[in-house]
C-alpha cells in the first residue's frame, strides 16, 4: 500500500508517513467514545454507584470522597449575629454620592446576613437595612460576643441569643 501526501507535505530525513493499523483504537473525547460502544460495553464501563456520596452545603470534600465537618467561621455576618439584641453604632460610606458620602446608623442588632444587616432605632422605632457593602466598620458600646458556643453548628437569626452579662 502506497500513502499519498499532500503536495504541500514533502517528507524529510525524521518525518514518516504513518497509516492507521487495524488494532489501533482512535483517540476520542470520552463523550464521544461512550457513545460509540455497544450497551453491553458502556454498562461495565460505569462504576457501581454512579452518583456522588450527598455531600452537606458549604462542606468541604476531602480527597476520599467524604465530607469535612463544617465549622462556623469568624465572619462579619456572624459576629453581629452573636450579637443581635445588641445596640451598635455602624458606620458606612457610600461612593459617588453627592448628598452624603458617609453616614453613620445607631441601633439595635436584628438580623444579618451575608449582604446585610437589620437595625431598629429604639427612640424612633425606625427600621434600617444597611448593606454589607458599604459598611466600614461597627462598634459597640460595651462587650462584645465573639466566642463561638455552637461546635461546629450554623448561627442564623433563629438561634436564641446569647444572655447579656449584668
Amino acid at each position: 500500500m502506497q500513502s499519498v501526501m499532500p503536495a504541500s507535505m514533502t517528507p524529510t530525513s525524521n518525518m514518516q508517513a504513518v497509516m492507521p493499523s487495524s488494532n489501533m483504537q482512535a483517540v476520542l473525547p470520552a463523550s464521544k467514545k461512550s457513545s460509540m460502544l455497544p450497551a453491553s460495553t458502556k454498562s461495565s464501563m460505569m462504576p457501581s454507584s454512579a452518583m456522588p456520596p450527598a455531600v452537606p452545603s458549604g462542606a468541604f470534600v476531602t480527597p476520599s470522597g467524604g465530607a469535612a465537618p463544617v465549622t462556623e467561621e469568624s465572619y462579619v455576618e456572624n459576629i453581629l449575629r452573636l450579637n443581635r439584641g445588641k445596640p451598635a453604632t455602624f458606620y458606612m460610606t457610600y461612593e459617588n454620592n453627592k448628598e452624603w458620602n458617609a453616614k453613620i446608623f445607631r441601633g439595635v442588632i436584628e438580623a444579618a446576613g451575608r449582604d446585610h444587616i437589620i437595625i431598629s432605632d429604639p427612640t424612633t422605632g425606625m427600621r434600617y437595612l444597611l448593606l454589607m457593602l458599604n459598611l466600614d466598620y461597627v462598634t459597640f458600646e460595651g462587650p462584645i460576643n465573639y466566642a463561638y458556643p455552637f461546635h461546629g453548628g450554623t448561627i442564623t437569626n433563629q438561634t436564641p441569643m446569647p444572655a447579656r452579662p449584668s
